[in-house]
Order: C-alpha cells, then structure tokens, then sequence
C-alpha cells in the first residue's frame, strides 16, 4: 500500500513532543519527553504506570470477500546518546550542525534518549485470515508483537488492531522513567490502507452505520481518515486527537516537533535564542540541530508566507454538500445565498454587538453549516468602513437564518 501521502501528517505525530523549544536537553520542559503513544511494559499495578497496549477498531465497507488491508505500525524506539564532553563548539568550522560528543561549555551533562524511527508492515491480509500476529523482537529487541483481526459485521468488516508490549516489568522503571522508554515502543501509531473497499469515518459515520461504529472500541488511539479530501482508502490511527482529513499547512518550512504552536511565532522564538543557545540545541540532537539550522535559513519571504493565511476548516460544509459559496437557505420565500441582501434582526442576545448591528443592512458571504448540520449565515455590515478588509480574511458575523429578513 503506498502511504506516502499520508507521511508528512504521520510524521509529525511521530516527532510530535521529541524535543520542544528551546531545543535544549537541558531545558526543563524536554527533562519529561514523550506524552502521546507510549506502550511500556505492564506495570504490576496497571493503573500506575504507562499503557502496555494500543487498540484500535473501525469498519470496513465493501464485498467481504475482496476486501484487502495493509497495516503499517509505526514508532520510535529509544537509546540514551553518548553524554556530551569536551570544549565548547564555537571553534568549529563549517556550517553549523548536530556534532556528536561536542557541547557547550555552560551546558550541563545531560542523559538524552535518541529516537529511532521504526516501520513494521503487514500487506494483504484479508477476511479468510485467522488472526495475524508480527513478533517485534527481531526488529525492536523488545518482546512486542501487533495483532489484527478481521471480521464481518452485518454489511461491513469490523477489523481490530492491538498492539501489545510483554517484555517484563522491572522495578527500577517505577523510578527512571528513560529505563523504561528504552524497553518501550514511543509514539506508536497504524498507517491503514484498504484495496477493494472503503473505511467508515468514526467522526462522520453515515446514519447506517452509526450502531456499529459505537461499538468501536478504541483505546488510546484515534482512528481518522487521512489522504485526498473526500477519500477513504487510508487511516492514520493517531495516540493523538485528530479530525479526519488532517494536513499541514503547505507554508511550514518543515516540522518543528510541537503541533500545539503557531509555526510564525515558535520560528520567530527560535531567531532570538543566542549563539551559545544555539550551539547547545545543535549538540542535543540532530532533529533539533535540523530545526535551529533551517530557521537560521529562513528567508523573509518564506517567514512572511507564515503570517496571516486563512483556510476553511474542514468542519463546515462536509465534502458531500455544496460549499459555502455555492450553499444557499430560504428567509420567508427568499433564496439567500453569497451576494445577498440582509437586514439584520438578532434575537438571541448572543452578545452585546447584537445592540449595535439591529436593523443594520448586510451583505451574505457565505452559508455555513456546522458538525451539528446547523445553519448560520455569514455577513459583512455595509456600514463597516473595514467590510472589504474584514472580508478579505474571512472575518465575519455569523447569524441564524431567523435572525435575518431579505432586502
């Protein structure tokens, strides 16, 4: 199964939370790394310590018969990286990069867990297989192994998917927390991919299916669509909340391991960290080096292509109904739609705009409905002097059709 166009948004669950701003191992917010996906070694106590598991269920549409899946279980395996020693980097020549064993002087010696991307893969597994089980020892050194099932479910396939750690718990993992991750599988994930059949979305499901897909039982995993908008062939089943369809915005200059940022200003946080900072992100590991060298690169153009762009979100208008430009609902025997002429009547004293915008004439520039499938109306004032300039960055109010009569 070719995955490739789901790699950018998988990577970054992957690299998600690796090493965070400043970059540097010494920073106390990269002293506890790795929140998401994290399969350990069961705890005597499970409650206490990490998952030792993963599941992820969804469904299938299509033939039974014909339907072929191809899983790809992505993670991170870790290994502490040779402690930092010797004098301090400002001496080397070349170009700044990561250099092994080179660090700063002013840097503490600092244990580090290095990341070590892995891929285990299973294709062609259909609904005539007994359960499917890949041993990750061979691959990781850790007693894992990745379980899938499929099954028919009425008109659909119902497939499952654990993945499990059984290596043993050892006590000193209750007190050294990077003892543990070494034995563990870090920012785990499943790439999903269907020839001859269809995934259900489980955020979306059609009304039909809507039984079946509450039955669903995901742990610590979210199963979304992922790939062209509108396709259902591929899943990223994420440790990660997501919506289905999740993408990255065309202008980041490439992943900078925190999702939860704004990529304008964590660039701009990054071009005000001193030289000597500098150096010591460089020397705390190779993604972060990457991350300090391609900011330092940055061009202004590229950094201004950051800065106030505007996209519709996926949540309005799903793909099967006509888009905000296009949609349309009826006032009274009206047809309003984008270019109409409203006068405003609110009347659910959402907000104190409501005593000023009264009886205001309007211009309708979209018609939004939401997850909920409600409908509201998007306007421009026609006395607001900054209309056009709200409008140009899809600024507006938005109104219930009630709370409006045509012009």
């Amino acid at each position: 199964m070719k995955f490739h166009i789901a790699e950018r948004i998988a990577d970054a669950v992957l690299y998600e939370g690796y090493v965070l701003y400043p970059y540097r191992a010494s920073a106390i917010k990269n002293r506890m790394r790795w929140q998401f996906g994290i399969i350990a070694p069961k705890a005597p106590d499970e409650g206490a310590g990490e998952p030792w598991f993963q599941q992820t269920e969804c469904l299938i549409e299509g033939a039974a018969v014909d339907i072929r899946l191809s899983v790809r279980l992505r993670f991170l395996t870790t290994h502490v990286a040779r402690p930092f020693q010797g004098r301090g980097a400002a001496g080397l020549k070349g170009p700044p990069s990561y250099v092994q064993g080179v660090r700063p002087e002013s840097a503490p010696v600092t244990p580090w867990l290095e990341g070590i991307p892995q891929s285990i893969e299973v294709d062609d597994v259909s609904i005539g297989d007994a359960t499917v089980v890949r041993d990750l020892r061979q691959t990781t050194g850790i007693d894992a192994r990745l379980c899938i099932e499929m099954a028919p479910l009425g008109t659909y396939v119902k497939v499952r998917i654990r993945v499990e750690n059984l290596d043993p718990w050892q006590p000193e993992f209750a007190v050294n927390r990077d003892a543990l991750l070494q034995r563990s599988l870090v920012s785990a994930h499943l790439l999903l991919g269907v020839d001859r059949g269809a995934f259900v979305s489980l955020l979306d499901p059609p009304e039909e299916a809507e039984k079946a897909i509450a039955d669903c039982r995901n742990e610590r995993t979210w199963p979304v669509l992922v790939g062209e908008h509108g396709g259902r062939q591929m899943m990223l089943s994420s440790p990660i909340v997501l919506y289905d369809y999740p993408a990255l915005a065309p202008e980041s200059q490439g992943d900078l391991c925190d999702g939860t940022e704004i990529d304008e200003i964590l660039s701009l946080r990054i071009m005000t960290l001193t030289d000597e900072e500098k150096r010591e992100a460089r020397a705390t590991d190779p993604r972060a080096g990457a991350i300090i060298d391609r900011t330092d690169a940055m061009s202004a153009d590229a950094l201004s292509r950051l800065h106030g762009t505007m996209r519709m979100s996926d949540f309005f208008n799903p793909a099967d109904e006509p888009s905000p430009d296009e949609a349309f609902v009826v006032v009274g025997s009206a047809r309003i739609e984008k270019g109409s002429r409203v006068r405003l009547r609110p009347n659910r004293r959402a907000d104190a705009m409501d005593m000023f915008l009264r009886d205001q004439p309007a211009t309708v520039a979209g018609v939004y409905r939401d997850v909920d499938q409600r409908t509201y109306v998007a306007v421009t004032v026609d006395a607001d002097p900054g209309a056009d300039m709200h409008a140009s960055f899809g600024r507006f109010f938005y109104f219930d059709p009630e709370e409006m009569e045509p012009l």
